[in-house]
């Protein structure tokens, strides 16, 4: 009996012991799943905005790299050599109208030559009267036959002589009166004066460069365009010239040159802008030109990520995972870029916090808007 019951108690420890082991091995599994799932969890750290990709309106532009240049610049010279400038009555900067008297040159010379070109005018026209008298008395005799016909063929080229002496003193008088006129440096045209050369005192040569004129004040803008380009722009159409400043001023394009550079394989295009302070020739510039509209994917820039040269962003997948995608992206518009390759529209993306994404992550997911 006491053998017995002493059996009887391992037994039942034994089978409580292998009871508890067989709970135990049901509940294992359960328990592992629960810490898969929490470990899946914690994978999503991460809080991003998506936006479904849509097509939109694009503006394609083109922008380009250019000078201000003047658009005439007028290269004022004395048409009188020899003289002495005696006043300079104008400087850099200074805004002229046409016609306004610039440079004077000494005129003591001119006028004294002026003088006596027309004393000497004044000499031949009373010789020439004295001629046209006389063959006016010879005619009458001649009618009279008191006279020869060849004398009277004498005095009519007598008189013919004397008439051209006239015309010869006539032009020099007026060729004297001009010297003294172009003594007189004039503007040919309203406009600012960019540069002077000239110097009181200096005796100017006939066709030395003494002021330069920048016409009607205005400039224009030459921009440099790839030869594929040239035909998609014509005269005409609307250009923003952007200066140094950051100012923007509009302009239309006046020509497209019809030759390009062999070397740069670029055309150039001239763009009349308003006069601007702001806009200076010489000044370096840029150019922007719009080239049409047409329908477009476009992503905001924000969800765009660059590695290694390429372009990427990542769309969303039902599982809340994100897939890094490959695109092809072409211009920018204000804060969105054109996609040409590589994603369709309806696509959900991460717009931001991508920049902190890799493939393969879980997000939590707020409404972008």
């Amino acid at each position: 009996m006491t053998t017995s019951h002493s059996a009887r108690i391992p037994l039942r420890a034994h089978f409580l012991s292998l009871a508890l082991l067989l709970g135990a091995s049901a509940e294992a599994p359960l328990v592992a799943a629960q810490q898969d799932g929490a470990a899946l969890d914690g994978r999503a750290s991460l809080t991003v905005n998506a936006n479904t990709v849509e097509r939109g309106d694009f503006t394609r532009y083109v922008t380009l790299s250019g000078t201000v240049y003047p658009w005439q610049e007028v290269l004022i010279s004395a048409e009188v050599g020899g003289y002495r400038v005696k006043e300079v009555l104008v400087d850099v900067g200074d805004y002229v109208d046409a016609g306004q008297e610039l440079v004077k040159l000494s005129t003591d010379l001119l006028q004294a030559a002026l003088a006596a070109s027309q004393a000497t005018l004044k000499q031949n026209e009373a010789a020439a009267n004295n001629a046209h008298l006389k063959l006016d008395r010879a005619q009458q005799l001649g009618s009279k036959n008191l006279m020869s016909a060849a004398d009277i063929d004498q005095l009519n080229a007598d008189a013919q002589t004397a008439d051209g002496r006239v015309a010869a003193a006539k032009a020099d008088a007026e060729s004297a009166r001009l010297r003294l006129q172009y003594a007189r440096v004039v503007a040919p045209d309203a406009g600012v004066i960019t540069a002077r050369s000239v110097s009181v005192g200096q005796i100017m040569q006939a066709g030395g460069e003494m002021l330069r004129l920048l016409r009607q004040g205005r400039v224009e803008w030459r921009g440099q365009v790839p030869e594929s380009m040239l035909p998609e722009l014509n005269a005409g159409q609307r250009v923003i010239v952007t200066s140094a400043d950051g100012r923007e001023h509009e302009g239309r394009i006046r020509v497209v040159a019809p030759s390009v550079d062999i070397a740069t394989r670029t055309g150039l295009i001239y763009v009349d802008i308003d006069a601007d302070v702001a806009l200076r020739p010489g000044m370096f510039a840029r150019g922007r030109i719009e080239l049409g509209k047409s329908q477009a994917i476009l992503v905001p820039l924000n969800a765009l990520v660059s590695s290694d040269g390429y372009s990427y962003v990542f769309v969303l997948r039902d599982d809340r995972s994100v897939r890094r995608q490959l695109i092809q992206t072409g211009a920018v518009q204000g804060d969105r870029i054109e996609v040409i390759g590589g994603l369709d529209p309806g696509a959900r993306i991460v717009t931001n916090g991508a920049g902190f994404l890799k493939d393969g992550d879980l997000v939590n997911l707020v409404d972008a808007r």
